[in-house]
């Protein structure tokens, strides 16, 4: 049974590529139906690929393979919060060694144009630390990272 909320993310035409991408290289991810275009249609011909049913990180997704009109904005993130330094490394890594982007503070752009925020869960709890001081330094020290730093957020955290 299709789930009551799903995120729609366009594609040119390569929504089953980005679907297998995505289910290889985050936790609790898979790519269910691939449904086919019954006739021609403006960016496409019957039997391409039309839709890609999918899941990144438990969140259901649908592909749609609907041409060049529309692009990804930063807008529009996933946001995945991480345990520590080596899983931090490795989304990082998947993603903008797959023809992705760096951008600063955790952020990062896959080949397809989705912006994704790796934000390893002390950062998250940082931000929220009752000592507004050190909560202030820990996003100080996030602002001068592409890529974070756990060892440099904690340190910051302590002063």
């Amino acid at each position: 049974m299709p789930s009551k909320n799903t995120i729609c993310l366009w594609f040119d035409d390569d929504a089953l590529e980005a679907a297998t991408f995505y289910a290889k290289t985050f936790p609790d991810s898979a790519v269910g139906a691939v449904h086919h275009a019954p006739g021609d249609y403006p960016s496409g011909r019957a039997g391409d690929v039309i839709t890609v049913e999918f899941t990144v990180a438990g969140i259901p997704c649908v592909g749609l393979n609907g041409g060049t009109a529309f692009k990804h904005s930063e807008a529009f993130s996933f946001q995945i919060c991480t345990e520590d330094q080596a899983e931090t490394d490795r989304l990082w890594q998947a993603i903008v060694g797959n023809g992705g982007q760096e951008s600063v503070c955790g952020w990062c752009k896959d080949k397809w144009g989705i912006s994704w925020q790796i934000s390893p869960r002390v950062l998250l709890e940082a931000m929220d630390n009752p000592d507004r001081a050190a909560a202030k330094r820990a996003f100080d020290a996030m602002m001068q990272m592409g890529k974070i730093d756990i060892a440099g957020i904690e340190a910051a955290l302590k002063g």
